[in-house]
């Protein structure tokens, strides 16, 4: 009788194990700080935003590969992307061509934002002193022109 026990007292604790992790996991993927919402045409065709996560990237890869050799714009939604362009090679597309990373034909792995969302980098210093409610601020820059420094004391 003592054998039949153990295996019920086994499962019984992997269930609650797999039951604990489960109930602890989010409820959805959400973008993390420094990742970049790109909502410049995906609400109006009716698709997710992209989330690209920049840190991943920059991790892999020199500043000089996306911004100079690839001609990304050092601002959120500082580009004109669009499917016909990545497809073409151009942008995402020069290393998201299924050879590299996986191809633009996989949408829901780019298109996972929250439908709504507009172009930032999600949680930046500039949107969070920028705007209400989360939107960034319509002059918002990391550099004024014309102020100067303080007068140390």
């Amino acid at each position: 009788m003592p054998l039949l026990r153990r295996p019920w007292r086994s499962l019984l604790a992997a269930f609650a194990a797999v039951l604990l992790l489960w109930s602890a996991a989010p409820p959805d993927a959400q973008a993390e700080y420094g990742d970049v919402v790109i909502n410049n045409y995906s609400d109006a065709a009716g698709m997710r935003p992209v989330v690209f996560p920049h840190w991943f990237h920059r991790v892999r890869f020199r500043c000089k590969v996306c911004h100079a050799d690839l001609g990304f714009e050092f601002k959120a939604g500082g580009n004109q992307i669009n499917m016909l362009k990545i497809i073409d090679g151009q942008y995402c597309g020069a290393c998201h061509n299924g050879e590299i990373a996986w191809s633009a034909e996989n949408c829901n792995l780019c298109h996972s934002g929250k439908p709504g969302t507009v172009t930032q980098v999600h949680e930046s210093t500039l949107q969070k002193l920028g705007g209400p409610s989360g939107a960034p601020a319509a002059a918002a820059s990391p550099v004024i022109s014309g102020a100067s420094a303080p007068a140390r004391k």
